[in-house]
């Protein structure tokens, strides 16, 4: 029985070291892209190569200019 318990024992410790490593190395599901989001960042990119965007800068100055 203690056998079997030091062996238990052993193998939960080598599953929390390998978990421990793929929490460190996975990937954030905030750093993903869905196809929703990779459409629309590709619209925004294709929108900005044409020159229809407008910068921060800008669209401040055009709001504050009409109050």
């Amino acid at each position: 029985m203690e056998t079997e318990t030091k062996q238990i024992i052993k193998e939960l410790k080598s599953i929390k070291s390998e978990i421990d490593y793929i929490k460190e190395n996975m990937v954030s599901a905030d750093m993903v892209l869905n196809k929703k989001e990779k459409s629309l960042l590709n619209k925004a990119r294709d929108e900005y190569r044409k020159g229809k965007t407008i910068s921060l800068a800008d669209l401040e100055k055009k709001h504050t200019s009409k109050k």
